[in-house]
């Protein structure tokens, strides 16, 4: 039998418009299973509470066709919360999970140490024996899963073998105060559950991987390949963000310009004045 078809996905959230730095990452993605006789899926990642805006679902579909991209669309994380409270309600199950009601203000007032996502969590509730009286966040004691596992290794394409060190981002959130399921959480179950066999994803997330295949282990998922891909900067140096305001793809889309053209500079890395690539 030979090689199982390679299956990709784009995953947006709806929280703003799309710009050059999707269009890159959806590109490699879409490419990379085209290339391989595969399968490209869109899947929306719209759990981010009253940020997520449902119209923006097909303002990205439009987004991509108009970029001449093919896909198959997936269900919406919005449809699988069930899923996320079931896996969490296994990892309880394991002692994998303890509750924290700590504040990002009282996690920066003990001035941790600082990991490649941001302050690391001390550890402050770990080992709380009854359920607090306020909302709290559920965090993976990492240090006893890693002790339940052992060595475990993920593959990159760019980057080779990579032992996995969940350690250096500390004990993450897997499930949020105020929504059902992190990040980390929701996109490693839905990876699955979607058959993805090879993960793109910009670099920036290189870290967050150590913490997926930990779960992959503790759930007993499969272990899929990963594709860190280059970010795009703008031409102060700083990754193109929704936040910033970067130029949307439905602006240039709605202002004439050629899409196909446009996908097929991005390929070349021939970008706009003022973007660069910044290698993985």
């Amino acid at each position: 039998m030979g090689e199982p078809p390679v299956v990709t996905r784009f995953a947006p959230s709806p929280n703003g418009s799309l710009h050059l730095g999707h269009a890159y990452s959806a590109i490699i993605a879409h490419d990379l299973a085209k290339a391989r006789s595969g399968h490209f899926l869109l899947r929306i990642e719209d759990i981010d509470g009253t940020r997520s805006r449902p119209e923006l679902a097909d303002e990205f579909r439009r987004d991509l066709e108009w970029l001449g991209l093919e896909w198959q669309d997936v269900p919406a994380q919005s449809t699988r919360l069930e899923s996320y409270q079931a896996a969490a309600n296994r990892l309880i199950e394991m002692g994998m999970l303890y509750p924290c009601t700590c504040t990002r203000k009282e996690i920066e007032a003990l001035k941790p140490r600082r990991g490649p996502e941001g302050l690391v969590y001390p550890g402050t509730c770990k080992g709380r024996l009854l359920w607090p009286d306020r909302p709290a966040a559920l965090r993976l004691d990492v240090e006893k899963a890693m002790q339940k596992l052992g060595e475990l290794v993920w593959e990159d394409e760019i980057a080779g073998a990579v032992v996995a060190d969940p350690r250096e981002l500390g004990d993450v959130v897997l499930v949020r105060k105020d929504e059902p399921a992190s990040y980390n959480l929701a996109a490693t179950l839905d990876d699955a559950a979607d058959g993805i066999t090879l993960v793109t994803r910009g670099a920036d997330l290189f870290s967050a991987t150590h913490v997926h295949r930990l779960l992959q282990g503790l759930l007993d998922l499969p272990v899929p390949r990963w594709h860190h891909h280059g970010l795009l900067m703008d031409e102060s140096g700083k990754k193109l963000a929704k936040s910033r305001n970067s130029p949307s793809l439905a602006d240039r889309r709605v202002s004439g310009e050629n899409g196909r053209v446009l996908a097929e500079q991005i390929r070349q890395k021939r970008f706009p004045a003022g973007i660069s690539l910044h290698s993985a």
